[in-house]
């Protein structure tokens, strides 16, 4: 049956951060996991909000770290602003992990004990 991580997160962005993040979630397709990908119809005035919420084999946690690597690495904008986020990862064995997307990077330390009720 496999192992499964709970993945639940965002990158907050701009409209053009978004529009990279987009395509790179397109060269990432893979006809399942990416639906996992979502954002709203219409944003709400000027922060982008791109989020994540599937509960993924553990073999496929490399493959979506990956889109979220080259996600965190889109070009700062005009203002210096690069894209930021959040991601909850709940592995059934390991527990939880948290991603964090900042300064160009992601980077991964262990859940803060605060949110295990969402391993409940």
């Amino acid at each position: 049956m496999g192992i499964y991580v709970a993945v639940r997160g965002w990158l907050e962005c701009d409209k053009e951060q978004l529009a990279a993040a987009q395509e790179i979630i397109s060269s990432h397709e893979d006809g399942h996991y990416s639906r996992g990908w979502g954002a709203p119809g219409r944003p709400v005035n000027w922060t982008h909000y791109l989020f994540y919420g599937a509960d993924i084999r553990e073999s496929a946690v490399d493959w979506l770290m990956h889109q979220i690597r080259d996600m965190a690495r889109i070009p700062a904008n005009e203002d210096g602003d690069r894209v930021t986020g959040l991601f909850l990862a709940s592995h059934e064995i390991d527990g939880m992990t948290e991603w964090q997307v900042r300064e160009g990077r992601l980077l991964s330390s262990p859940g803060d004990g605060r949110h295990r009720y969402l391993d409940g």
